[in-house]
């Protein structure tokens, strides 16, 4: 537990393991915690609504984060398409930045939050995993919601969105500089969350 500012910045591709390993970390230690996916969910779902996304990014709150609709597959195809749009990234930078430096420390993951949100974070981590292990994860958590979506339509989208991530001009998906890289496709989610945690405990003995 720390008073003080400190941030943790998770990052990579979807359903790598980075939300499970981000909110457990955050549990640990008593940090915030922000899925920042969350936020671009929240704006491609008023853009789909028929708001102009700029305009819903910059009058986004805390409260619309809770809406279960925000984690369904929809959704998550139209908050990969907004957040290749610059402006709509560039509209949530300072809320993402003021939640990662307040006290008590916090814990953000996304896709650029090592990179371009909190480059002088703490700690950093890359989490990842084969695109089959990602779309079999997610393929299972959408079943589990009632979602009719088959594997290899699932498998798709996965690697639609990767290139999308990867390839967008501003703010695309890599490893931060110094990250500790997880690739959890064969590792247990135990072990990736001891791992990060591992990484947590040594960056807020050195602060």
């Amino acid at each position: 537990m720390t008073t003080r500012p400190f941030t943790v910045a998770l990052d990579g591709p979807a359903a790598s393991g980075k939300g499970t390993i981000g909110r457990a970390v955050a549990a640990h230690f008593g940090f915030a915690y922000l899925d920042t996916g969350l936020l671009y969910r929240a704006v491609g779902a008023r853009m789909r609504e028929g708001m102009d996304p700029v305009r819903a990014a910059e009058t986004l709150t805390a409260q619309v984060l809770d809406d279960p609709a925000l984690r369904t597959a929809e959704a998550g195809q139209a908050a990969s398409k907004v957040a290749a749009m610059p402006s709509v990234r560039t509209a949530l930078r300072d809320f993402q930045r003021a939640f990662a430096r307040r006290a008590g420390g916090a814990v953000l993951d996304g896709r650029d939050i090592g990179t371009v949100i909190c480059p002088q974070a703490e700690a950093k981590i890359f989490v990842t995993a084969s695109a089959e292990a990602r779309a079999t994860r997610r393929h299972k958590d959408l079943v589990e919601q009632g979602e009719d979506l088959s594997y290899r339509d699932v498998l798709a989208d996965i690697e639609a969105r990767d290139e999308r991530d990867t390839s967008r001009s501003d703010s695309p998906l890599r490893e931060a500089e110094g990250a500790l890289r997880l690739d959890t496709t064969e590792m247990s989610i135990e072990d990736a969350v001891a791992a990060a945690t591992r990484t947590v405990e040594a960056r807020l003995h050195q602060t």
